[in-house]
């Protein structure tokens, strides 16, 4: 059975880093477009960053560019995002999701979503 799980997410005080890892069992997620979202409380799900899997390009929302970096392994089961720079308003749970139909994020339309991973900012 196919599944994405997320882990890494934790408390960290503003200006901390965080890796988070996004694991596909049952399926080479590496090779489809995958996208880190989050959600904060009260507020709706945002998209963070995509990774291409056809070339590896990637795509950064404004609120994260420069400080959030994603990649994968050379295996393509696991996804990464290099949180640095933390802010306050990172906080929320973070989710990755795979578009199994398409290996471009200009493309990408989230489908098969992970359970989250929770990251905390505050001092």
């Amino acid at each position: 059975q196919s599944r994405l799980e997320e882990s890494g997410g934790g408390l960290v005080q503003p200006g901390g880093s965080l890796r988070l890892s996004c694991v596909a069992s049952g399926f080479t997620a590496g090779y489809y477009a995958i996208g880190w979202w989050r959600q904060a409380p009260g507020k709706e799900r945002e998209g963070v960053s995509c990774i291409s899997g056809a070339d590896g390009s990637t795509y950064y929302a404004d609120s994260v560019k420069g400080r959030f970096t994603t990649s994968r392994d050379d295996a393509k089961t696991t996804v990464f995002l290099q949180m640095n720079s933390l802010k306050v308003e990172d906080t929320g749970l973070y989710f990755c999701a795979v578009d199994p139909a398409h290996y471009y994020c200009s493309d990408y339309t989230p489908d098969r979503w992970g359970q989250g991973t929770q990251v905390t900012v505050s001092s």
